[in-house]
């Protein structure tokens, strides 16, 4: 009889493998391990920077910095929410600077002037100036945009009366 590197059994179809070794031999390795350093390589990358602290004095309430276009919610002399990312109004239509408290509160307005809604608005000065949900790369009409979540977090954590500042 002779072998001829097939095997049919029950109808099932064995193929020996031209891979395999010879009995009776020991496969050679593929490469030589690698040893283990006692200490792992360090890392050179300094940490990134703390984020920037509000400019502002007001200890319970916003603190808005248009040069940074950022903004903060504080309590208790802590950050509370921030910085997160804020727009302004344009030149002619600027946001206004200066210390004000939070009059009234909407969460659902919509401007009567420019027709527009203003989700999660608080009002801080006066011609209806907010903090609310808008986009952060288009000008406000001199009010705060704050991202949706963002401006609910402010929305939720403001109370009429509390002080707000603008640098």
């Amino acid at each position: 009889m002779r072998k001829t590197g097939v095997v049919t059994l029950l109808g099932t179809v064995l193929v020996t493998s031209a891979c395999s070794a010879p009995r009776g031999t020991t496969p050679s390795p593929i490469a030589e391990p690698v040893p283990l350093t006692a200490t792992p390589p360090t890392t050179t990358t300094p940490p990134p920077p703390p984020p920037p602290a509000p400019p502002c004095a007001v200890t319970t309430g916003a603190c808005v910095s248009l040069a940074q276009r950022l903004a903060w919610l504080l309590r208790d002399g802590q950050v509370v929410r921030g910085p997160v990312p804020a727009g302004f109004g344009p030149p002619g239509q600027a946001t206004p600077a200066g210390s004000f408290h939070v009059v009234w509160k909407d969460r659902e307005h919509r401007s009567s002037e420019y027709g527009t809604d203003m989700p999660n608005s608080v009002f801080f000065a006066a011609g209806g100036i907010a903090f609310h949900a808008g986009p952060l790369d288009a000008p406000s009409h001199g009010c705060v945009h704050l991202t949706d979540a963002d401006s609910a977090a402010f929305f939720d954590g403001l109370n009429v009366g509390d002080a707000m500042q603008v640098l």
